[in-house]
């Protein structure tokens, strides 16, 4: 991620979300819940994959979840979110997650995770997905 004493956010990544958990989010060690941002994830995930399907989706697994360093109230969290593979009617996107804490002089990595959505017709049933193209509809 950095390779001087500086800290720093990636730069060749897209960010998909950016949000800081408050203390109603935290558990009673004042760590921030797990469901909590795993929930982030799932938000952050789903913004390329909805531009990719170009409609509706929804999240079919959760392929991989690993939590690497506790967010703690006030942190200023980063949300990376790249599609890594392209199925027929699904869209696995890799998250990656930061943390700036210490108004931040101090950025760590708090999680990883690896999801998997499908496209979704009206009817609410899957859907292949539409060509890819260099136009983004959303």
């Amino acid at each position: 991620m950095n390779t001087t004493n500086s800290p720093q956010l990636p730069t060749d990544k897209e960010l998909a979300l950016r949000v800081i958990p408050m203390p109603a989010d935290s558990n009673a060690n004042g760590d921030i819940f797990g469901g909590w941002i795993m929930s982030q994830v799932d938000l952050a995930g789903s913004i390329p994959a909805v531009r990719r399907a170009r409609g509706r989706i929804a999240t079919v697994a959760v392929n991989s979840f690993v939590f690497k360093q506790p967010v703690q109230i006030g942190d200023v969290v980063s949300f990376y979110a790249t599609i890594k593979r392209v199925g027929r009617t699904s869209i696995t996107v890799d998250v990656e997650v930061y943390s700036e804490r210490n108004r931040g002089t101090t950025v760590v990595k708090v999680t990883e995770a690896e999801l998997t959505y499908v496209s979704i017709g009206a009817d609410r049933k899957p859907r292949e997905l539409p060509p890819e193209t260099d136009t983004v509809l959303v």
